[in-house]
Formats: C-alpha cells, sequence, structure tokens
C-alpha cells in the first residue's frame, strides 16, 4: 500500500505542476474524418445540454452575461486533390433538440430510413437530392437549424462562415456535420465551436457536479477537523490503522478539492484543464484503492487479533495495485478531454476489470470478517467483537445499498439512449462519492482516537487468557480448606503423635 502511494504521490505533482501547458478546447476539430452511416457521411460535432438564455437577454452575437449559446468559430473542410476534379459537394452543419431527433431523415413508401434524400424522395418533392432530409420540429417551426457550404471550383479547402445560435429552450442539443457525396471521400474539418450556458462554459450536465464537489469539499474539512482535533489530543495513543484512516480523509479532501477546481476553471474559461482532470482521477483511484486495502486488512484483524499478514501481503498488495491500474485507466478514459454531454462511453473491457476487482475485495472482505469474528468470539475479547459486529453491519448495509444503485443505474442508462434525462444524470456519479464519505465517517466513528483506543490494539494478552482459560476448564483444583479444618488435623496430627511416641516408651520400658 505504501509503495502504490510513493508512486502515485509523485505522479499526482508532476502533473499538477504541468497542467498549463496542456490545453482542451471545448469542441475541437483537428483534422477529423466523416464516417459513413447509411446513405450519408457523418461527422458528430457534439452533445450538451443547454439551459435557455435569460428572458431579459437581448439576442446577440457577442455571448455575454446570461445568454446561452452554439458559435462555429473558423470551420473549414479540407478535401483530396482527387475530389477536386469531380465534386463540389455540399457540406452541411446540423443543429436540433434531441427530441427533435425524428424530424431528420425519412423514407420513400416505408421503405428503409435515410438521412439523404433519395432520388425517389425528390421525385415526390419532399426534398433535394445530395441534401439533408429534414422537417421542421413541432415545437418550434426554426428548428432544427441548418446550414452548410460548397466547395468552390477546384478549390482544396471550403470555409464555413462564423455562425451564433442563441439557445432559447433548454435541452440537450446534437451537432452533425453531413454531407451526402461519397466522391468527397476523404474529407477533413477543422475548427471549433464553442457551447455555453447561462451560468458559464460548462456542459449542463456537469454544471450540478461543480457545486456538488464544492460541499463535498466542505464535508471532508469538517470531517478532517474533527479527526485531526482527535488525532492531536490523543496522539500517545493513535494507532496504526487511524494513521492509513487520515491519510484516506486528506486524499479524499485533495480529491473533491481538485474536482472542483478542474469544473470551475473549465466554466469560466471553457478550456478544460486536463492536468487537473488527470491529478483528480489519479488522487481518487488512489483514494479508492488505499480504503479498499483498510478495510480488507482490517477485516482479516490486522493490529486486533494479528500482528502481520504474514504471507497474505503479498496477495494484498498484488490485489490493490491490479485494482488501482485498473481504474485509472477506465477513469482517464471516461473524463480526460470528454466535454460532451454524454454517459460513460468507456469499452466493455474496462469496465469490466474494475467490476470483477470490487468483487474480488467484497468476497475476500466479508470472509475474512467471518473468521475474524470467530476468533473474537472464542478469545471472549468483547470489547473488539463489538466494534467489528458494528463494522460488519456497515459494510453490509453499503453493499445491499450498492447493488441496489447499480440496479437502478443499469435502468436509467437502458432508459435513457438519447440523454433526455441529461438534467438529473449527475446523481449517479455523486451518489458513488456520498456511499464512501458515508462509510468513511462509520469508520471515523468506531475507530476515532480516544484515551482507550489501545485496548483496540493486538496484544498476546488475548492469546494467553484463552489458553489460561482452556486449562482452568480442564484441571480444576479443589477447594481450599478452611482454618477450623486446619486446626483440627494439626491436633489429631499432635495427638497421634502423642500416641505413638507413648507406644515407643512403653517398648522399651519393656
Amino acid at each position: 500500500m505504501a509503495s502504490i502511494f510513493q508512486f502515485s504521490l509523485p505522479f499526482c505533482i508532476l502533473i499538477l505542476c504541468s497542467f498549463i501547458c496542456i490545453k482542451a478546447s471545448v469542441h475541437d476539430y483537428a483534422g477529423e474524418h466523416f464516417i459513413s452511416k447509411g446513405n450519408a457521411f457523418v461527422l458528430h460535432g457534439g452533445s450538451e445540454g443547454l439551459y435557455s438564455s435569460s428572458p431579459n437577454q437581448n439576442e446577440s452575437a457577442s455571448g455575454d452575461g446570461s445568454d446561452s449559446y452554439i458559435r462555429f468559430e473558423k470551420i473549414t473542410f479540407r478535401r483530396p486533390k482527387e475530389a477536386a476534379k469531380s465534386s463540389s459537394g455540399l457540406i452541411q452543419a446540423i443543429v436540433f433538440e434531441v427530441e427533435d431527433r425524428e424530424m431528420i431523415g425519412g423514407s420513400a413508401y416505408g421503405g428503409q430510413r435515410a438521412v439523404c434524400c433519395t432520388s425517389d424522395l425528390a421525385k415526390l418533392g419532399a426534398c433535394k437530392q445530395g441534401e439533408v432530409i429534414l422537417r421542421p420540429s413541432t415545437k418550434n417551426p426554426n428548428w432544427p437549424q441548418v446550414f452548410g457550404v460548397s466547395f468552390n471550383g477546384d478549390d482544396l479547402v471550403a470555409t464555413l462562415e462564423p455562425k451564433y445560435i442563441r439557445i432559447t429552450r433548454t435541452g440537450m442539443y446534437n451537432l452533425y456535420f453531413i454531407h451526402c457525396d461519397p466522391k468527397l471521400q476523404g474529407l477533413v474539418i477543422e475548427g471549433k465551436t464553442i457551447w455555453k450556458n447561462p451560468t458559464g462554459y460548462l456542459p449542463g450536465r456537469m454544471a450540478p457536479l461543480m457545486n456538488f464537489y464544492g460541499f463535498m469539499s466542505l464535508a471532508f474539512l469538517i470531517l478532517g477537523i474533527f479527526w485531526f482535533s482527535q488525532y492531536a489530543r490523543f496522539w500517545t495513543e493513535v494507532l496504526q490503522l487511524q494513521n492509513c484512516i487520515s491519510l484516506v480523509i486528506a486524499l479524499g479532501l485533495f480529491e473533491t478539492a481538485s474536482w472542483y477546481f478542474e469544473y470551475a476553471v473549465f466554466n469560466k474559461t471553457g478550456i478544460r484543464p486536463t492536468g487537473f482532470t488527470v491529478c483528480a482521477v489519479t488522487l481518487g483511484t488512489v483514494k479508492r484503492t488505499i480504503a479498499r486495502i483498510i478495510i480488507l486488512i482490517v477485516s482479516m484483524g490486522y493490529g486486533v487479533v494479528r500482528p502481520t499478514l504474514g504471507g497474505l501481503t503479498l496477495k494484498v498488495i498484488m490485489l490493490g495495485g491490479t485494482f488501482f491500474l485498473a481504474t485509472e485507466v477506465l477513469e482517464l478514459v471516461e473524463n480526460v478531454g470528454t466535454v460532451s454531454d454524454l454517459s460513460g462511453q468507456a469499452r466493455i473491457f474496462l469496465v469490466l476489470p474494475v467490476a470483477i476487482l470490487d468483487a474480488f475485495f467484497i468476497i475476500w472482505i466479508f470472509t475474512s470478517l467471518s473468521t475474524t469474528l470467530n476468533k473474537l468470539q472464542a478469545r471472549r475479547m468483547m470489547a473488539k467483537l463489538d466494534i467489528y459486529r458494528k463494522f460488519t453491519n456497515s459494510l453490509a448495509v453499503a453493499v445491499i445499498v450498492s447493488v441496489g444503485w447499480i440496479c437502478y443505474e443499469l435502468y436509467f442508462k437502458s432508459n435513457d439512449v438519447y440523454n433526455e434525462r441529461w438534467q438529473s444524470a449527475w446523481i449517479i456519479p455523486a451518489f458513488w462519492q456520498v456511499l464512501s464519505f458515508s462509510v468513511l465517517c462509520v469508520i471515523c466513528a468506531l475507530w476515532a482516537p480516544s484515551q482507550n483506543a489501545m485496548r483496540y490494539a493486538y496484544s498476546d494478552e488475548g492469546v494467553e487468557e484463552f489458553d489460561n482459560e482452556d486449562t482452568l476448564t480442564l484441571i480444576k483444583p479443589s477447594q481450599a480448606p478452611s482454618m477450623d479444618v486446619l486446626n483440627t488435623g494439626e491436633a489429631r496430627q499432635e495427638q497421634s503423635n502423642e500416641a505413638s511416641n507413648g507406644d515407643l516408651e512403653e517398648d522399651k520400658r519393656e
């Protein structure tokens, strides 16, 4: 455990010191290629939950104050030389609210649905061949917003006019760049789009998390003040386990503070500081790894019924190290550079290892707790037995709640394919932070530094008492005789001695 922390701390410091040099635009396009989807070629430009602009905000292109907008800046399309000889194809940018997704595309005579207008649809007058099929929204006739650009002559580059779209209705907005010309094979896009909410550049799905991590930082600070005040008061009675708990509290405070400042910088500047993100992810991964290792070794009775872990030390370190690596990779993929308001897109081969390792931790923890409780019961260490029972019950409740929340999370994601419930999606990651903090509070309450803390530490007295009790049970000594009995016995002994002496004297006379 110590080796993992010693490796991670310098890494976090290095990343934190270098975050100024790392930049990540809100939605930056750097030579990205279009992907074939049906009869269209599509590039996803971004998805964000946007709140409506303030009613008293006049429409303008400045984007100041409480205005909510999407702004296109320096968007250029570059085609290869081969395509310049045979095509001047149209590239369209389409912005739509997720509820209007059915307004894009169509089919002729109930056939296969297409994004680009086909010859059959063109004959019906439903659309213009070579363009995207669109119908106006039933709620807002001016949406979806569509505009485009074509190549002039043999030009290799086409530049999209700067565009400013003011958001007047709260919703999940999507941007796609689409063209319908197969001859534009190899087309790439460069430039960026800036998305802004009334309160800042932070995407709507992430916006509540900034305030949440602010409250969590305050909660860790209050817990830390309580814990370290007790720590300083009874520092002579501090156990090694309490030192590990102090480390977890400190890591939790730094992690939540890092997330808060990461979101605050992103919200203020529109640029997500990758260094802060990596640091927050790494601190969180280190905290979760150390917390699981602490719970595991406490469940094994380390420092309570056994002085060392013996041959299990290497296995615990290997499990912790594997969990750290798997979780770090998963969290980096999920968070670093993520600016769109989409649910987690990590591949299944990144999620499965973390889930399997978590399950292994849980099984090992409860198996070890069962063994430890039996030992404490057998040795009649009632004070330690009581605290371990409370610890076991708390972990059991946490596991049951976790399983229930996982089921709800699966239900939530399966019924929110298009992220229509983006305004409440922040609750899912926030719950895990609250649950882990609650378990930490329970552990702090059970093992808080006090003047009697050493009674929970390991000592050989329990083993000796246990052996002595077995011995006393098997060998039952007789009760000590009373003084009257002793006096009577002594008198009889004297009388018998006198009698025997008298017999000897008579024998001599004879």
